[in-house]
């Protein structure tokens, strides 16, 4: 299944879907039956005399994932077949792949270089840099456990540091950010910063934030507050809190007293 769709122009949306089979010379009667269950999986009803010009993206891309689907394959390759589509249909679109795929039982290998979707859409998930796997395995652990800070950095934003001979990752949701004032968990670790960018994202403000020792970390906050009041926080003094067990080690380095 291609990003482009590669619908042809010239047939109608069930030309299209029975174009596989018709070379596979399944008779016109079976054909038709199973072209009919395919545009059902992918909620085309009735849209089968319809030429591709005539359809929205979301729905030519279902045409092309019902082509693909009705063939029957062990495993279908799905390669950045959203990529074309706009934000919020690409989010339903990633629903409805999911709903297809547990309907039909396929094995979906799909490529894509969205990080968020490749969350979304996985079971099981891997990273590749210059043509090696990074890590393999479930998307919370991958997230969460990151193999190597190539993986840390490459799937969300990761805030990498380093305390004591331990470098380590937090991520931007677990850093809490206190104001003047404000008490933490004792057991939680405190370093104090300023505000140096607030970016709003709608659902969440973004924060990045300058350490008194000198690196820039990337919070994150829900919006809570009223509208617009998170900009004032440029320039403003605030201290990142966060727990051991919200951390992961990349890597443990001996310290000077360790090599004596």
């Amino acid at each position: 299944m291609f990003q482009d769709y590669a619908l042809f122009p010239h047939m109608s949306v069930g030309e299209n879907i029975g174009y596989g089979l018709r070379i596979k010379g399944v008779p016109r009667t079976k054909r038709q039956e199973r072209v009919q269950r395919a545009l059902r999986m992918v909620r085309l009803e009735g849209l089968d005399r319809r030429r591709p010009n005539q359809l929205s993206g979301g729905q030519r891309q279902r045409v092309a994932l019902a082509r693909a689907v009705i063939n029957e394959p062990q495993v279908l390759l799905l390669d950045e077949p959203l990529g074309a589509l706009d934000l919020k249909l690409r989010q339903e679109m990633q629903l409805e792949l999911k709903r297809i795929q547990k309907e039909v039982g396929i094995t979906f290998v799909y490529v894509t270089h969205d990080q968020e979707e490749a969350l979304t859409m996985s079971d099981r998930m891997a990273v590749m840099a210059n043509g090696r796997i990074q890590q393999i395995g479930p998307p919370v652990e991958v997230y969460e456990r990151p193999a190597t800070e190539f993986v840390a950095g490459f799937i969300g934003i990761s805030n990498v540091l380093e305390r004591d001979g331990v470098r380590f990752v937090v991520r931007p949701e677990k850093l809490r950010m206190l104001e003047a004032g404000e008490q933490a968990d004792p057991r939680m670790t405190l370093e104090p910063g300023t505000v140096e960018q607030v970016v709003y994202v709608g659902m969440t403000t973004r924060y990045a934030v300058r350490l008194d020792r000198g690196e820039l970390l990337v919070a994150v906050r829900q919006n809570m507050d009223a509208p617009g009041q998170a900009q004032s926080s440029e320039g403003r003094r605030v201290t990142l809190a966060w727990a051991s067990d919200h951390t992961f080690v990349l890597e443990r380095r001996a310290t000077g007293e360790e090599k004596r």
